[in-house]
């Protein structure tokens, strides 16, 4: 449904503000930002993770140098509690609807393109999901055409709150953008030490980056320019997750190019 609306906005000559992910179908991706570019206007894609000041730094380190070339990365993204079972039924799965966050992310971080998925993934926590067909659990390894290497795990159930955490490792450094709570205050008394619990929602974890993304799409909206997340971004990011979720059916790495051929068989 995204999509559609997307096409009736751009024949209506407004510029675009989407969530994630546009379509499940690249075909139909690809036919509707034909129909916004004809258009002439403008498509801004919802992936606030990259608008996060943390993963922005982490992202700033790898396009200055500061890290040389990037060989590894590793991202984890845990929910505190599966949605409900009407959700996951009109998702797409968590790899198309969880996950995709991630593989933007590895994209962003990586600048560059995602050649290999292989995915494995399991139902351990949520019985809707295994009642749908899907996971709600899964590791991701992306191969990037440059020849870095990015591990994803997901869940989307961890018991102590909301999970986000990026490290990029280059040639020459690392960095580290750990999970984020309310505060980093750390307490010690004669019962031990403590900190307070990390976010319980994602909204309160990325407050500050929605703020940004939509300050963002006006100014770009306004001064009539590509907005930094646009619409094939949103493409790449659905053909990884497509390719990881068949990479998980088959038990054996797709290529990305692959993921999109097998549509409709």
């Amino acid at each position: 449904t995204h999509a559609a609306l997307v096409e009736a906005a751009a024949r209506a000559g407004k510029h675009v503000f989407c969530e994630k992910p546009l379509d499940l179908d690249p075909v139909r991706i690809r036919t509707w930002l034909e129909a916004v570019a004809r258009a002439g206007v403008r498509l801004q894609l919802g992936f606030n993770r990259r608008f996060d000041a943390q993963f922005q730094r982490v992202a700033a380190l790898v396009r200055d140098g500061s890290l040389g070339s990037p060989q590894l990365l590793r991202i984890t993204s845990r929910d505190p509690a599966p949605p409900p079972r009407e959700y996951l039924a009109r998702s797409g799965g968590l790899f198309l609807d969880m996950a995709i966050h991630d593989f933007d992310m590895a994209r962003f971080l990586t600048g560059d393109e995602d050649g290999e998925v292989s995915a494995a993934g399991a139902a351990l926590v949520d019985p809707a999901a295994r009642e749908l067909g899907d996971w709600d659990t899964a590791v991701t390894t992306l191969r990037f055409r440059g020849g870095a290497l990015a591990a994803v795990d997901n869940s989307r159930q961890a018991v102590y709150g909301y999970d986000q955490r990026v490290e990029v490792f280059g040639s020459k450094g690392c960095a580290l953008a750990p999970n984020v709570a309310p505060n980093a205050v750390s307490r010690w008394t004669a019962d031990g030490s403590s900190r307070d619990p990390a976010h319980r929602f994602f909204i309160d974890r990325y407050r500050e980056a929605y703020l940004a993304e939509l300050t963002e799409f006006a100014r770009c909206a306004r001064e009539d320019r590509e907005p930094p997340v646009n619409g094939d971004d949103g493409l790449q990011a659905v053909l990884i997750a497509l390719a990881a979720k068949r990479s998980a059916a088959l038990g054996r790495p797709v290529k990305v190019s692959e993921a999109e051929c097998a549509i409709g068989r």
